[in-house]
């Protein structure tokens, strides 16, 4: 049977549905005004038709209330905006649903990047050994993190998942009446989540999405390309930032940890002991049927009280589950055998942790910490550091941690953090006990700057929990352009140490090294920063080479290209032969979560495309690496962007245009995360604390999307203007790398809609800056057209154009309304005398409307 173009399935099982069910939807009576569903349409055509004549946002909502609603006051003029963003909110909702339920029919789920087309083209090109080979030895690692880019509450993703199930079976009732309770459910969170909040919405998705996807995958490939022979390689790995990540997040404590530690040992818990209920009804036989029962009983009181004396363990778990195999293969004909591997290949993949829970702080927050130890022990007069220790060079200092020997009493100190940060050490030792030693044992050390970073920390360790063994893995995290570019060498210092190394040989010869594309790109622009993160790996790759330690590379990435985002796979399927790629790693975050694996479709699709890219990089006989040429133009272009986008930066205007015409300082409004939203304490705005995600979250609201394409066209159109261009095009045809980096910026330049704010050209103190960026970005556009030859931007992916069309048509009334309400806050604030209680009325109006259309963008930020 012929399948369909994609863009056809998209339209029959995505668009056609959404009419339908928001047509039910906006005749659903809401509140105190019933009317609200039937202007809707008519403000979102007053928006377009407005927009198209050049009018602006102030404007547009002042013709809708002329025309269509002349009779209303003030106050009932801002209680129907309000309603249009509650309206605007749930139809996002309603389009991710039903995206999610058409996920398996739009996505081939057995085509290019899947686990079964891999197989496939592996055995026809005789390469199925090969395959396995890599797979050996091969892995994949999701963390999951906190950072606050998902506004859904817990209700509303409940909300979703049924919704997208009924949507899946076409039932008209349940789906009228869910979206009526959506129409009632609270999308505002009147406080903050605390970190262990953070850590059970997530907590999640482990039992619901990835235990089943990922057990699936696990059983697919054990089955299917190993003839289930054992694996000797789980392949999957999850890590878990929630409740150890306590970078810039003063709320995250020792106490913290372990008990997210323990909710996760209790989910997994929970999780086979309903494996183990299904089993029961199957296993009936003679033999196998009270081994069975004894192991439900076990595992239910374990789920009640883990850590329980009496609590079964993991070994007696596999030990157990192995007999009863044994006993069904020799008495039983291998009646359910499959069911029973299932089990068992999930123990391998989650263990009696679910996820590795990581531990992470910044440099500067150790350093302090550390500087009270060593005061501390040397007034104790310890001798575990010598008097001039504060005077020796750094490489002395590294010598000198390197041989630490000793015990401090955490009952020596007296400063609050430094309690905490060394009790977190406590905590490391305590949850390997409890959930096994992957259950906790990396430690992540962002803005990561020296050999002496890393080897505080090592000292800190060895002198709180591991003296005799160090059980952790150190984790160092580099991220600004000037620390990337010395990486290379931090490390050979730390390699060349003797007892470092020493401690890598017990860990297996192995090196994690974290690289951060957020602050990568804030910091250096779009094209810098990652060409920086492609020449550090090459670097550290030899040198990790040179030393023969395995390097693996770990990568900090967000949601839009911006942050490292996009099409995340299509990148590690590019890297080719100088970069390590034994590993992939990376962070997924907020929407990136619930859009790329909030189903069990997507989590499996988009899991099999990472192990495939992964693979794929290796597989490939044409992913050969830059020639000289070609990097010699990759780098002129990094480093034009990047001089371009660091004069941006440095524009007077730049941080008074994010403060006062964007939607900034509204981020920390919104309580969706336990972090505060920037690092430092001042009143004023400082572009060092700033962090990436309101950050780029701004540019977004703004749909402006700077950081995914400043500095690229300036790149481009130096070689246009010398007659080179013929150069980037080959470079476009020779690398995946830098087509991956065009394609994402493609879709930031997608998200773009400039005509929203063009109203700010005429703006009599950031007219001209907007001015610059508008400039950029039609520079930009104009040369990676010409570059690729499309006629329009992802012309080759005419399925995700047409999603982000829909979306950014459903909130094109939520951004007119956000604009009017950011344009009015102005006017006041010019004000001698300001009315604050109206002030405060247009701040609410702009915090609301962030809800809407961080969600519907689902990679914005």
């Amino acid at each position: 049977m012929s399948v369909q173009p994609k863009l056809v399935r998209f339209n029959e099982n995505v668009l056609a549905k959404y009419q339908i069910y928001n047509s039910i939807f906006m005749t659903l009576p809401f509140y105190a005004i019933t009317k609200t569903g039937v202007l809707l349409p008519l403000f979102h055509e007053t928006c377009e038709k407005g927009f198209a004549r050049g009018d602006d946002p102030t404007t547009i909502v002042q013709t809708f209330f002329e025309k269509y609603q002349g009779r209303r006051d003030k106050e009932s003029q801002i209680k129907l905006l309000f309603r249009f963003i509650q309206y605007i909110e749930r139809q996002v909702v309603l389009f991710d649903a039903i995206e999610d339920a058409a996920f398996p029919v739009v996505n081939n789920m057995d085509g290019i990047g899947t686990l079964r087309n891999l197989k496939e083209n592996a055995t026809s090109e005789g390469k199925l050994n090969t395959l396995i080979k890599y797979l050996n030895e091969f892995k994949v690692r999701i963390v999951l993190t906190a950072h606050p880019t998902q506004f859904y509450p817990g209700s509303v993703l409940g909300i979703i998942t049924d919704l997208t199930e009924a949507i899946r079976k076409n039932d008209l009732l349940l789906i009228n009446d869910l979206l009526a309770q959506l129409g009632k459910t609270p999308f505002f969170k009147k406080k903050k989540p605390t970190p262990y909040d953070e850590a059970i919405s997530l907590i999640w998705y482990l039992e619901h999405v990835f235990y089943n996807s990922f057990g699936k995958i696990f059983d697919y490939i054990q089955h299917n390309i190993y003839d289930d022979i054992e694996m000797p390689n789980e392949i999957i790995n999850i890590g878990f930032w929630p409740g150890g990540d306590r970078d810039g997040n003063p709320f995250v404590t020792p106490d913290t940890t372990i008990k997210v530690a323990l909710k996760l040992k209790q989910a997994v818990l929970r999780n086979y002991y309903k494996d183990i209920r299904r089993l029961k009804r199957r296993l009936t036989f003679r033999g196998v049927e009270e081994h069975v029962i004894a192991l439900e009983q076990k595992l239910y009181n374990a789920s009640i009280s883990p850590n329980a004396k009496s609590a079964i363990t993991l070994e007696e778990f596999t030990s157990v589950l192995e007999n009863i195999r044994s006993v069904v293969v020799e008495q039983h004909q291998s009646l359910y055998l499959k069911d029973i591997d299932s089990v068992i290949n999930k123990t391998k993949l989650f263990g009696f942790r679910f996820a590795t829970l990581d531990i992470r702080q910044d440099s500067r927050k150790h350093d302090e910490v550390f500087q009270d130890v060593v005061k501390t022990l040397q007034k104790k007069k310890t001798r575990i550091f010598p008097e001039n220790f504060t005077n020796q060079t750094p490489k002395q200092q590294v010598k000198t941690l390197s041989k630490v020997k000793g015990k401090l009493d955490i009952n020596w100190f007296k400063d609050e953090f430094t309690i905490r940060t060394l009790k977190t050490m406590q905590a490391i030792r305590e949850i390997q006990e409890s959930n096994g030693e992957q259950a906790a044992n990396r430690y992540i050390i962002s803005n990561n700057q020296t050999a002496v970073n890393v080897m505080q920390l090592y000292a800190m360790l060895k002198l709180v929990s591991f003296e005799d063994e160090m059980t952790v893995d150190i984790v160092p995290l580099f991220e600004t352009v000037p620390d990337l570019e010395n990486a290379a060498s931090v490390m050979e210092e730390l390699y060349s140490n003797v007892e470092y190394r020493k401690h890598l040989e017990q860990r297996g010869n192995k090196q994690t090294i974290m690289l951060g594309f957020s602050d990568g790109t804030k910091d250096g622009g779009y094209l810098m920063a990652n060409w920086a993160i492609f020449k550090a790996k090459e670097e550290l790759t030899k040198v990790s080479r040179k030393h023969k330690i395995a390097v693996v590379f770990f990568d900090g990435r967000g949601g839009p290209p911006a942050r490292g985002g996009g099409k995340t796979h299509n990148f590690y399927a590019s890297l080719g032969p100088t970069i390590e790629d034994k590993e992939v790693q990376l962070t997924i975050q907020g929407q990136t979560i619930s859009s790329n694996f909030g189903t069990l479709a997507s989590s499996q699709y988009n899991m099999e495309q990472l192990i495939s890219s992964g693979i794929l990089n290796r597989l490939s006989d044409t992913n050969q690496k830059l020639s000289r040429s070609d990097k010699s133009v990759m780098n002129s272009l990094a480093k034009i962007s990047y001089e371009t986008y660091t004069k941006f930066k440095q524009h007077p205007n730049f941080l008074g245009y994010l403060e006062r015409m964007s939607t900034l300082k509204y981020y920390a409004k919104t309580n969706i995360g336990s972090r505060p939203s920037k690092r430092g304490t001042s009143n004023e705005l400082v572009f060092s604390d700033l962090r990436a995600i309101p950050f780029v979250g701004s540019w977004s609201q703004l749909k402006q999307n700077v950081p995914g394409f400043f500095g690229v066209g300036t790149a481009l159109e130096y070689y246009e203007k010398k007659g080179e261009f013929k150069k980037v095009k080959q470079l476009y045809k020779n690398s995946s790398f830098f087509k991956t980096l065009i394609e994402n910026s493609m879709m930031s330049l997608s998200k773009s809609f400039f005509d929203l704010t063009k109203y700010m050209a005429e703006d009599g103190e950031f007219g001209g800056f907007w001015m610059l960026i508008y400039e950029e970005y039609k520079l930009s556009k104009q040369l990676i057209l010409k570059l690729t030859g499309y006629n329009e931007l992802m012309q080759e992916e005419p399925a995700g154009k047409a999603s982000i069309a829909i979306r950014e048509s459903i909130v094109l009334p939520l951004l007119t309304i956000q604009q009017f309400a950011l344009k009015k806050i102005q006017e006041l604030q010019k004000q001698e005398n300001i009315d604050a209680e109206e002030l405060e009325v247009y701040e609410k109006i702009v915090t609301r409307s962030l809800f809407g259309n961080i969600n519907a963008s689902r990679n914005s930020a």
